[in-house]
């Protein structure tokens, strides 16, 4: 395989398993619309696309509803959702590995910068990032694709070749592609190898023991 210098990781479901907090903000938010949930598990549809789509795709909302719904998302996220996650056994070693390797790694995410970086200071993972790229609270920059391009271009990355893109949904995937980068699809997370490999994901892994012989 060729070897990659930059590595751009996705954060849901790649870096962190936020599925508790997640699903429990998406409860939160569909209660406001008198919309109750009866198995969480069903929302784990929610872990990797922005949320407005979701809303709008999953629910049959207008867009004004799903706006709606993503502000009520937000008053639980913010307070508490955003804590009830957890780093992936493996990723700190995984991170520390790269950073020895003196690979530049970047966490490209459709969650809001701001929420991003709040979860990599709980985690204590920020410092091995030469920049962590997300979307804008007013729903800009949400598409993937726009996510990568923007972090390559803050970490002055021009050789599209020397870059990989790290993911465990088909939109991590699709994205990398649409930027012409080579790309993982990791089966620890929250997406199938049948969507990461119909999505014509580079590679596909098991798990982060994998994932980190592919890029070390």
């Amino acid at each position: 395989m060729k070897k990659y210098n930059t590595i751009l990781f996705d954060l849901d479901g790649t870096l962190t398993d936020p599925g508790e907090g997640i699903t429990n903000s998406v409860v939160y938010a569909l209660k406001k619309f008198n919309i109750k949930i009866k198995d969480k598990s069903e929302l784990n549809k929610f872990i990797g696309p922005p949320l407005l789509q979701s809303f709008m795709n999953y629910f049959s909302f207008s867009k004004n509803d799903a706006q709606t719904a993503v502000k009520f998302y937000r008053e639980y996220f913010s307070e508490k959702g955003i804590f009830e996650n957890k780093l992936y056994n493996g990723i700190t070693l995984l991170l520390e590995k790269l950073k020895k390797s003196n690979k530049k790694i970047v966490i490209a995410t459709s969650k809001p910068e701001v929420y991003a970086k709040r979860i990599a200071e709980k985690f204590k993972i920020i410092k091995y990032f030469d920049y962590i790229a997300g979307a804008e609270l007013n729903g800009d920059r949400t598409n993937k694709s726009e996510v990568i391009e923007y972090a390559l271009k803050k970490i002055s990355i021009s050789n599209k070749n020397d870059a990989i893109m790290v993911g465990d949904r088909e939109y991590d995937i699709i994205g990398a592609k649409l930027c012409r980068l080579d790309c993982v699809g990791v089966l620890y997370g929250y997406g199938s190898y049948d969507e990461l490999f119909n999505a014509g994901a580079t590679y596909i892994v098991k798990d982060i023991k994998e994932l980190s012989n592919l890029l070390t």
